[in-house]
């Protein structure tokens, strides 16, 4: 009877999560629908009446969004922006949290808690501040100005992060390490990077998410040559009655690339989220 119980119990767990993960993509399927359809089809009914009449389903709007090269732009600054930055916080804040955590040097402490008193700054209170500070030094209105503020923004929550993980490895592993004459560079890179790799993925794929989704302060920092897909994507939007052949395979394109990023690395996402509750 236990048995039982246990298998019906684990059946409707999993039942729920279906239509969950059913639900969760919805939108996302009809997104996709939506991109296929033409402005004429469209206009008269919504995506699921294509699951009826799979006939007007066609790849022309997505002919139409790479021959639109405000979009193309618009995507590949996304791509500069992102990925530079993912990169940027994830090396400083491994390199800074094994620091904090293991290296003694003088006022660590004192370091440390300015960084964690930088996680309640919000990041209204520095737009206009960096924004005349960036137009002082000829970063505002590029990419390489936005990657700095997404960088600088995203470093303390990431340090936190970090160092309170890789401070719970056992110290013993690491003292065992130097006394086979492992430098702390050595011990970085082939100890505590490979068992802080959980953690590493879940930052980044935090920061990547956070940052290709952002609009805010792409707005006030991107011009027009350096803005990225969200920032196109709304200034379509008041056009939409004469370019939404454009404007759903764009938001689709937007959306895709970060659920497929998550997919591509949600085993390492579990595995960081697993060691965070165990600890």
């Amino acid at each position: 009877m236990n048995a039982i119980r246990r298998g019906l119990a684990s059946s409707l767990v999993q039942a729920f999560l279906v239509v969950i993960g059913l639900v969760w993509l919805t939108p996302l399927a009809g997104l996709f629908l939506s991109s296929l359809r033409s402005a004429q089809e469209t206009a008269t009914g919504g995506w699921w009446t294509s699951l009826a009449s799979p006939g007007q389903l066609s790849f022309d709007n997505y002919s139409a969004l790479l021959g639109n090269s405000g979009m193309t732009q618009a995507f590949w600054n996304t791509v500069l922006i992102s990925v530079p930055t993912t990169f940027l916080v994830v090396v400083i804040a491994a390199l800074a949290g094994y620091a904090f955590a293991w290296l003694d040097f003088p006022g660590r402490d004192p370091l440390f808690l300015l960084v964690v008193a930088l996680l309640v700054v919000p990041v209204q209170i520095g737009l206009l501040p960096v924004a005349k500070l960036f137009g002082e030094l000829g970063l505002f209105g590029t990419i390489p100005g936005v990657v700095l503020f997404h960088v600088s923004y995203g470093l303390p929550f990431a340090i936190f992060l970090l160092r309170n993980y890789f401070a719970e490895m056992p110290k013993e592993m690491l003292e065992a390490a130097r006394m086979d004459g492992g430098g702390e560079w050595r011990i970085f890179t082939r100890l505590v990077l490979p068992v802080g790799r959980p953690a590493i993925a879940s930052l980044a794929i935090f920061q990547f998410l956070w940052v290709w989704n952002d609009m805010l302060v792409a707005l006030l920092f991107a011009d027009s040559s350096s803005q990225p897909l969200t920032v196109e994507l709304q200034s379509q939007i008041r056009q939409f009655g004469s370019n939404i052949d454009v404007l759903a395979p764009g938001a689709f394109l937007s959306l895709v690339v970060p659920v497929v990023v998550f997919f591509a690395f949600q085993k390492h996402f579990v595995q960081g989220v697993m060691a965070g509750s165990v600890k």
